[in-house]
């Protein structure tokens, strides 16, 4: 019986291995973490958690709040209202509870992967317990999260199939209570392994407990808009999508045997020749996404600002704080610069 049991295992551990294997050279096929479907039928209300908001004294509970972007900390400025804190991912709100009130929703895989991180002591992270899957597709390895979690069952090194449950939703983590229980979603892409070694340099008084896989060094795409972009396309790839997203700011790295974008996403080159010139410009979007990748005849030392959009807005409001000043005054910030010191670590 135990022999049975055995060859059992075996069997599903090769044939998720195998999809996982497959996959590396398909098509996106991703799968809501939860039952939750209102995402496709409007989205709004019915699928994303709200946040508790208090803007000059008056008290709300947007839902937008629970979207990709710059939804949060609102603030007047001379252009108007502007949203100055960004949220990497989507929190997707609940459908069950006990008669207790806890939310009892199944979080499952969005795709084929390997657990590669899990993080089970709340207090080591504002995700609370959470949980990052590697996804191969077309040769480059993107990153799902799952974070707030209630309970999570299964363990780094697990093979997982689309659809197999990982987790129960819950409400750990900074600032939440059982009532604004959600999923934290992400789909990221990686900026360096070298990541532990550079955090450790930068920010030796705080503690990293979770290697490579710290929220710091994960880019976290906007996952909605791409499972929206799937239904019109199924056969899209994620080198396609980002190919919309709008370059927000460029930044000049010296050149750099330590540039690990071009090893982990060599679909980020531009066409033409990838080793002439003296530098690399790399392109950004707002969110901090890398999205292009150029050879460029500027001869820096150190990272530098190249292009910034043009606005009337204090640029750290607008970039997470990498960008720093007004107008023709654009320059890194010293957090820009040590996260752009990331891309080319050690050098």
């Amino acid at each position: 019986m135990r022999l049975f049991a055995a060859a059992v295992g075996l069997v599903i551990f090769l044939s998720i291995s195998m999809r996982a294997q497959a996959a590396q050279n398909h098509a996106l096929d991703l799968v809501l973490p939860t039952d939750n479907d209102a995402l496709f039928s409007g989205g709004g209300a019915a699928f994303y958690q709200y946040v508790e908001r208090n803007y000059k004294g008056v008290k709300s509970t947007p839902w937008e709040g629970g979207q990709y972007g710059f939804v949060r900390d609102p603030i007047d400025t001379a252009a108007g209202l502007a949203y100055t804190r960004f949220h990497e991912g989507i929190d997707i709100r609940p459908l069950r509870h006990d008669a207790n009130g806890e939310a009892l929703d199944e979080v499952r895989a969005i795709a084929d992967g390997k657990v590669v991180h899990t993080n089970l002591v709340p207090g080591y992270s504002n995700y609370g317990k959470y949980i990052v899957i590697e996804h191969c597709w077309n040769g480059s390895n993107y990153y799902s999260l799952y974070a707030h979690l209630n309970s999570i069952t299964v363990q780094p090194g697990d093979m997982v199939a689309r659809g197999q449950r990982i987790a129960v939703i819950g409400h750990t983590g900074t600032g939440l209570n059982r009532e604004r229980a959600h999923l934290h979603l992400e789909l990221n892409l990686m900026l360096s392994r070298q990541f532990e070694a550079w955090y450790n340099t930068f920010f030796r008084n705080d503690p990293n407990h979770h290697g490579i896989y710290n929220g710091m060094n994960l880019a976290g795409l906007d996952v909605a808009r791409l499972y929206l972009a799937l239904r019109k396309n199924p056969a899209l790839t994620i080198p396609e999508f980002i190919n919309d997203e709008e370059t927000f700011y460029k930044v000049t790295l010296p050149k750099s045997q330590h540039f690990d974008l071009p090893k982990l996403y060599p679909w980020m080159f531009a066409a033409g020749k990838r080793n002439e010139g003296s530098s690399w410009a790399v392109s950004f979007a707002r969110s901090g996404v890398p999205l292009k990748i150029e050879s460029s005849d500027r001869h820096v030392t150190q990272p530098e600002l190249s292009y910034v959009k043009k606005s009337s807005i204090e640029y750290s409001y607008l970039t997470r704080d990498v960008v720093s000043g007004r107008g023709a005054d654009a320059h890194l910030s010293g957090y820009g610069q040590q996260l752009m010191r990331l891309l080319i670590y050690p050098d």
